[in-house]
């Protein structure tokens, strides 16, 4: 069923007759879990969807309807759902044990590929989580430096530990979220992206920032994208005054190109986060970079200086089946065109969707970088040319506007019911198996989301 075979229906009318599973399962859920979540971007009005089985591009809900699928393991999933040689090699190591308390061969090789191809690998520690990675990373760049401060860019997400929190969807002052102390929140100075006389003032008025941490395309993927040229006075700032460069690459690395954003840019930071497509679509993450920072954790090294090492245990660090996904995966995006494919289907789809935008006169834009595409949907109704949208200049009016709410939870349900699933952003990953097809039904799904949404009277 979809919204072509409920032509009176409303968008929500049409949801809900189509996924009457999903609803029977999301309000057992809601006696269960908090909000019957297990993560906060799953959260959807008037209920989530319950997915059963995928591949490839699409994925199927209990209900069996099919979706073309952008949501893409929360931008893990670059192969696609189930490739058949990543698939292989998890049975694999499922036959040979989930856990064995031990090092294993696979982990050396994974790092390996990671030293390979991220130029800012000189050394890799394996993590369960990308919130993990960061984790770490802020600690490394602490001792390494001996300072207390962390730069951070509002907007900007690298997980939901107590340094993170400030400045991603509110509490844009730095003052501390709920359950984090103040004297974490303290120690989180934060800086609006592009703004290079704010951070230039930051250096001068601190000089004992230990890191600067940043997405390196810009938050939500380039949804409020990063100028190239503000990476560049980053790299020299944290350069001249000692500071640790982080890149958050847990969503870029492995997707803008092999050797992630940084290779693709041409700046190197002096460490990076890892998770997503690091571990094939499986739990995992890992920080890496300059030897002489992640020595920290070295047993020999931080004896011979009379360091106390940093203690860094995990149950599931490189867990084999996880290292199996991500060495089988790695393999592939180092020796095929997977990331240019996945990134010129994202070029060809925002066009197109622009396309839309025209046709209709509607002044939104469908905007993004490599594989990533997000819908502006202008609340201010501002004079926007779709094709010409410059997002860098609308990142003030992108920080604090809330995902999934108004018109954009609409242009999702509308997307859902003819086809396609992306985030509440509304946003999407694109993975290197989306083809002609997917393309196809992706434009003319949102086209036909335009046209329920007009006579709806959610937009004019």
């Amino acid at each position: 069923m979809s919204a072509s075979t409920l032509p009176n229906a409303t968008l929500l009318d049409s949801y809900q007759a189509m996924t009457p599973g999903s609803a029977k399962l999301s309000a057992k859920a809601q006696t269960l879990l908090p909000s019957g979540l297990s993560h906060d971007s799953r959260h959807f009005d008037p209920y989530p969807l319950y997915i059963t089985r995928a591949l490839g591009p699409v994925k199927w809900d209990v209900d069996n309807n099919k979706y073309v699928d952008y949501f893409g393991g929360h931008g893990a999933l670059i192969l696609g759902h189930n490739h058949p040689t990543v698939m292989a090699a998890v049975h694999a190591a499922l036959d040979r044990g989930t856990h064995f308390g031990a090092c294993h061969e696979l982990e050396v090789r994974w790092a390996e590929l990671i030293t390979q191809m991220v130029p800012s690998a000189e050394r890799v520690r394996f993590t369960s989580s990308g919130t993990e990675a960061t984790l770490m990373a802020l600690r490394l760049a602490r001792a390494y430096t001996g300072r207390s401060k962390l730069v951070r860019f509002r907007g900007h997400f690298h997980g939901w530990h107590d340094h993170m929190t400030s400045g991603h969807t509110n509490h844009f002052d730095g003052t501390a979220t709920s359950g984090v102390i103040n004297g974490i929140a303290d120690n989180v100075l934060l800086c609006d992206p592009n703004d290079v006389d704010g951070i230039t003032r930051i250096f001068n008025d601190h000089k004992d920032i230990a890191a600067v941490i940043i997405e390196p395309t810009g938050a939500n993927f380039g949804k409020m994208p990063i100028l190239p040229s503000f990476l560049q006075v980053l790299r020299d700032l944290t350069s001249q005054a000692g500071t640790v460069l982080i890149f958050d690459e847990v969503v870029t690395g492995f997707r803008v190109s092999p050797g992630g954003a940084q290779k693709a840019l041409g700046i190197t930071p002096d460490m990076t986060t890892l998770a997503k497509i690091l571990s094939g679509g499986l739990p995992g993450g890992a920080v890496t970079g300059k030897k002489d920072i992640l020595d920290w954790l070295d047993f020999k090294d931080t004896k011979a200086k009379g360091r106390e090492k940093i203690a860094h245990p995990g149950t599931f660090n490189a867990n084999p089946v996880s290292a199996a996904a991500g060495v089988a995966t790695l393999e592939i995006l180092s020796t095929t065109d997977a990331c240019a494919r996945a990134n010129a289907y994202g070029e060809e789809v925002r066009a197109k969707m622009n396309d839309v935008l025209v046709d209709e006169g509607v002044k939104w834009a469908v905007h993004g970088s490599y594989s990533g595409m997000h819908v502006y949907t202008n609340p201010e109704d501002d004079d926007i040319a779709p094709h010409s949208f410059d997002a860098v200049a609308y990142i003030p009016k992108m920080i604090a506007k809330p995902r999934g709410e108004g018109v954009t939870g609409k242009v999702r349900m509308g997307l859902l019911v003819n086809g396609v699933d992306i985030n509440s952003g509304p946003s999407g990953t694109i993975s290197a198996m989306h083809g002609e097809e997917e393309m196809a039904i992706t434009v003319e799904a949102f086209r036909a989301t335009i046209r329920a949404l007009k006579r709806e009277g959610a937009i004019t």
